[in-house]
Parts: structure tokens; sequence; C-alpha cells
């Protein structure tokens, strides 16, 4: 059984995506049901919805558009800039929708000042004792604003997304393999197996490419500290979500059920009350 943790729906149709025209490759319709129909055949049972980066005067219209979906969204993990003073209100909102399991901003596209700002971090402490994840969608090199982020919250669950973006492609394995290290000393950050098939050579890349880098993070984070997701349809760019499934399955073929068990779907009911 699989929880997918990552899945992004597009629907130009509905909603306002504005990066999508410097990405031609997205720059179409993926929509639920194409997804479902591949996803209950990979034995996927469970997905967190997470936010595509819309225009923000509609992120509330996202999640309400994610939320009427179909059977298998138990969830989303929804936008948000806590860097402006609206964000306290916009909170408020969010507690009292069940839906709702989670924020995140993604820092890799802001300056990295964005994230030291004081009411940055003042409004991240606000999910301390509300059961909200935050999710960092960071850069090897932005380990150090991950760490000053995680530390100024320590009453926050975080999500470190897609192993923390390794350039496998480059063979870069440090210094990213001891950000990772450092990141994981973090008792109240957890790891996000997803992603990595896009930083690999998406024409050649194999499970063993992946191997070493699905490893070490489980090994840094725990059996317990880890969860899995598509990233879907990233994911179709590198051969999709089927292939994906089969490569982590792949890599995980020597581990024991219970472990197994933990990282594709035990975590995620346990972090998101799924």
């Amino acid at each position: 059984m699989f929880i997918d943790t990552h899945l992004h729906v597009i629907d130009r149709s509905a909603l306002n995506y504005p990066w999508l025209a410097n990405v031609p490759d997205l720059d179409r319709d993926f929509l639920y049901e194409t997804y479902a129909t591949e996803a209950k055949r990979c034995g996927i049972t469970k997905v967190l919805h997470m936010e595509v980066d819309v225009d923000p005067v509609i992120m509330q219209a996202e999640t309400d558009y994610i939320s009427r979906l179909g059977d298998l969204v138990a969830g989303a993990i929804v936008s948000c800039r806590p860097e402006e003073d609206g964000f306290a209100a916009y909170l408020e909102r969010q507690k009292a929708d069940p839906f709702v399991k989670g924020f995140r901003r993604v820092l890799h596209v802001v300056p990295d000042d964005v994230s030291e700002g004081a009411l940055f971090r003042e409004n991240v402490r606000r999910l301390s004792g509300t059961g909200l994840t935050f999710d960092l969608c960071t850069l090897p090199h932005q380990v150090s604003k991950v760490v000053a982020l995680t530390d100024a919250a320590p009453d926050v669950q975080f999500v470190l997304d897609h192993c923390g973006n390794p350039d496998i492609k480059s063979n870069a394995f440090e210094p990213w393999s001891r950000g990772i290290a450092e990141i994981a000393r973090r008792p109240n950050v957890a790891a996000k197996i997803s992603g990595i098939v896009t930083n690999a050579d998406p024409t050649s890349w194999t499970a063993e490419n992946l191997r070493p880098y699905i490893e070490h993070v489980i090994s840094s984070f725990g059996w317990d500290r880890v969860v899995w997701g598509s990233d879907w349809p990233v994911c179709t760019l590198a051969n999709g979500l089927s292939t994906w499934v089969a490569a982590t399955q792949a890599v995980l073929s020597g581990t024991a059920q219970t472990e197994r068990s933990q990282l594709l779907c035990g975590n995620a009911q346990r972090l998101w009350k799924l």
C-alpha cells in the first residue's frame, strides 16, 4: 500500500499558474482523473495534494478546488505566504478546515533572505501545536537556511521535499549528503522520498542511480521519519508514475516489510492523521 504525499493537479481552466509559461513541458492540463487511473493500478490508496504555486490571490480557490477532486484525495498541503502580515488570519481559516494538513512556501524560487525575516519565522512558529506541517522545498546550497528555520521553530513539524533536491545528473553526492545529515539532526524534520527522478538524467536514469541518494536519506533520518511522494506530473518528465513506483520498489526490495510499510504509508498516516 502506498500513500502518495506529493500530487500536483494542474487544471488551467480552473486556476491560474503564472510559472507554467516558463516550463513548456508542463504547460498543459494534468487532471486528477488521469492520475487516479494510474495511481490505483500502482497500489496508491490515499493522496495528499501539494500546492502548485498558483497566483497568490487564488490560494484559497486552489484549496477549495482540490477538496472536490475525488476519492483518493485525503487532504492538502496548501500554499501560504508567511512573509506577509495576513498570514495569521489565513492560518486561522485553514485551522478550521480538517482537509488542510499543512503548508508550503517554495524557498528556492525566492531570495534566501525571505525565510530569514522575523515575520516569516514568527508566522511559521504559529504552526506550533496545530498539527499542521510545513514543507521545505529547497536546494542543496540552502542547507543553512533550512537549519536556521527549523531551529527557530523547534515545535513545528517540517518535511523536506524531494530528498533535498540532489543533483544526481552531475553525481553531486557531496556536499549534498553532508547537508542531509545535518538537517536530519533536527528531530522536527522528516524527509520525503520524492522528486529525484527529474534530478537524474531523464532519459537514462536507473534505480541504481537513485539508490545511494534514497539510502542516504533513509539512513540519516531513520525509517520513522521518511515518507513517499510521486511528484506527479513532474515525474512524467522522467518516464512517469508507474516507473517511479517500480524504481522505489526495486530500491526497497531488500528491506524488511515493516520498514517499507513505515516509508510507504505508516509515517504519513501518523504525521497527517490520515
